[in-house]
């Protein structure tokens, strides 16, 4: 007897399936309203309108509609991209390509508002083609290998929003409306949106069938591609170009709509669609089901509020897990672990005058934010007596510092536990971690105090180095797949903090402030908390120096001089989470100092474990404390919260370093 075969999940098979529940949702909502008749009715208009059928006419209709514009329009920039790049990382969101152009059309609307009037298209073309040359600039030494293209994708993402969250802190009356809309909102009020979109993915849809055949010549070899007389340069630019200006056209009518244009291609290709038509025709049909699925869900199961959780941010929360997923079953071409990355340096011979060279260094940075300032009359330097001053000054100077020191730590110990001197709190998805949950407690929680939060924020990060650590453990923590799920739990965190400030709530405020890592709201006594906590944790490090001269001697090497990896690793992870989550609480979760400090203080010439400990602490303390004292001078009477200044400063070494890989 013959066995039945088995059921295989074909591209044909899950666009039907989309579509049944696509119909079965839109249908439930229909009846819901104004019936199904009239509903169906109410899409070309009704001769005696009501209520039901106007919002259905004006509003449910046209939304429907965008979300399968925009999802189809992602999806062809996704497959568009990966093919040129020949990198299945590749997507709108992972190159940083949606997040230039929402930068730019926050940057027009302050500065040139009359430029949307000329197309709000060509503003977000060009923001979001600046920024994938940015990623590509990074990437280019290394052959624009997909592990470095993503991390550059990662941090020029970063360092965007860094920027966007300082125009949101300056203009938060004239960019309140980008809120919702920036996360990638489907709400519409009428058809004008329909009627905007659709003919430009048309004519980008007519672009791509007529580059099909010259695309389709990059699944070979760059020297066989050549010897058929192809361009290779022109073709790429031509099929990014187009990528570009589709993702540039959905955001500049819905905002940032999150892993859409790499979910769908990646879903077509495992589902065994090989060939390039194949996946430009599946995907573009998948990705506007899955669009338009997710917003009927969000819809059917938020009532009122569907209209102020941003679809986008929902679809970037079901997309991380889904890159989680998808990272141990890529094959990564041509990349190296990225431990070459670090600066060349030899050994201080004196570490401990260097020490002390810092130690002063420090101390004069501290006397300047102290005592050096503007005022109302210009720059002053003010007398050791003048408390009321300084009663205002010296808690942001304390907590800066002991944030620095923690954040410094944690990634010295991060960086030498996984061998991967690009590794840090930050780009691990570790800050990341705890800053969702402490969202969460803020929101949640009656109250909560700053034990409860620290409590909150620890275990927010232990739940990041988990997944971690179960994603990675069986290929041996092996440096690329550490940051590639990194990128995966950031973009998690992205898409919380995104559906919380869209959300409306005046605790959103808070979080704005306490994301972008301002030290304003601090007080003397919580000041002198964070600086117990650096001292204590900071002393807690000194017995685990040997571990950490010998761990990245490898597994055999450390378990012959009798070191059990478990136990070690787990102890200085956990130590890394309990860092990140009290430095986090304070200065927010993107500041770098972690990636920033160690390499400094390597640089300088601190080799051993204790001392690269000690140099780094030291680093970190005067890197925060100087970024304190910029943001507060630099637009003076306004400031540039500490946090900001550090990942701004942190993201540009960054990009230095992916550079030099």
């Amino acid at each position: 007897m013959l066995a039945r075969p088995a059921f295989r999940l074909t591209p044909g098979v899950a666009c039907i399936l989309l579509c049944l529940a696509l119909v079965a949702l839109a249908s439930t909502s229909l009846n819901d309203g104004a019936g199904f008749t009239a509903g169906l009715q109410a899409l070309f208009g009704s001769a005696n309108p009501t209520m039901d059928t106007l919002v259905l006419h004006f509003s449910w209709w046209p939304r429907l509609v965008m979300s399968l514009l925009a999802g189809g329009g992602l999806a062809l920039a996704g497959v568009l991209m990966q093919q040129v790049l020949r990198n299945p990382l590749a997507a709108p969101t992972t190159l940083g390509v949606a997040s230039g152009a929402n930068l730019a059309l926050m940057v027009a609307t302050l500065l040139a508002p009359g430029l949307l009037g000329w197309g709000r298209e060509w503003v977000a073309l060009l923001g979001g083609g600046l920024a994938m040359a940015l990623v590509f600039s990074l990437a280019w030494r290394r052959g624009l290998a997909p592990v470095v293209v993503v991390l550059g994708g990662l941090v020029v993402n970063l360092y965007l929003g860094a920027l966007g969250i300082v125009l949101l802190l300056f203009h938060q009356e004239e960019l309140k409306g980008l809120l919702i809309w920036g996360a990638g909102s489907l709400a519409q009020n009428d058809w004008s949106g329909v009627a905007f979109l659709a003919p430009r993915l048309a004519i980008g849809a007519l672009a791509a069938w007529l580059l099909l055949r010259p695309l389709a010549v990059l699944e070979l070899d760059d020297a066989s591609a050549r010897s058929l007389g192809v361009s290779l340069r022109a073709l790429r630019l031509a099929g990014l170009g187009l990528a570009v200006f589709l993702t540039g056209c959905v955001v500049s009518v819905v905002g940032v709509i999150g892993f859409i244009g790499l979910a769908a291609p990646n879903i077509v290709r495992l589902a065994g669609a090989r060939r390039l038509g194949q996946r430009l025709l599946w995907s573009t049909l998948l990705g506007a089901l899955l669009l338009a699925t997710t917003d009927q869900l969000l819809q059917r199961f938020t009532g009122q509020v569907s209209g102020l959780i941003p679809t986008g941010a929902v679809t970037a929360a079901l997309g991380a897990p889904l890159l989680i997923w998808l990272i141990p079953r890529l094959k990564l071409r041509g990349d190296q672990p990225p431990g070459t990355a670090s600066a060349p340096a030899g050994r201080h011979p004196t570490p401990g005058r260097l020490a002390g060279g810092l130690v002063l260094g420090l101390l004069v940075v501290t006397l300047v934010a102290l005592f050096a300032g503007q005022t109302a009359s210009g720059w002053s330097w003010l007398s050791p007596g003048n408390w009321e001053v300084l009663q205002w000054r010296l808690p942001r100077v304390l907590a800066s510092a002991g944030c620095g020191v923690m954040l410094a730590l944690a990634g010295t110990l991060i960086q030498r536990v996984t061998a991967n001197p690009m590794a840090s709190p930050e780009v691990l998805g570790i800050s990341g971690g705890s800053a969702i949950a402490l969202i969460l407690a803020i929101f949640l929680l009656p109250a909560p105090d700053n034990l409860t939060l620290v409590g909150v924020g620890t275990l927010g990060a232990l739940a990041s180095l988990g997944v971690l650590l179960l994603i990675n453990g069986r290929s041996g923590l092996l440096p690329e797949r550490l940051l590639l799920t990194g990128v995966a739990i950031t973009a998690a965190f992205d898409a919380v903090r995104a559906i919380v400030l869209a959300g409306g709530d005046p605790r959103g405020q808070q979080v704005i402030a306490w994301l972008s890592g301002s030290t304003y709201y601090v007080d003397l006594t919580s000041a002198l908390i964070v600086v117990a906590l650096a001292l204590v944790l900071g002393l807690m490090t000194g017995p685990l120096a040997r571990w950490l001269d010998i761990l990245p001697l490898g597994a055999a090497t450390s378990r012959a001089l009798g070191i059990g990896l478990k136990r070690s690793r787990l102890l200085l992870l956990l130590l890394v989470a309990l860092l990140t989550a009290a430095a986090t609480l304070v200065v927010g979760p993107l500041s770098f100092v972690g990636l920033l400090a160690p390499h400094l203080a390597r640089l300088l010439g601190f080799s051993r474990a204790s001392m690269h400990l000690l140099g780094a602490a030291l680093a970190g303390a005067l890197l925060m404390v100087l970024a304190d004292w910029v943001g507060r001078q630099l637009l003076f009477p306004q400031e540039i919260p500490a946090g900001i200044v550090a990942s701004l400063l942190g993201g540009a070494y960054f990009m230095w370093g992916l550079r030099r890989l």
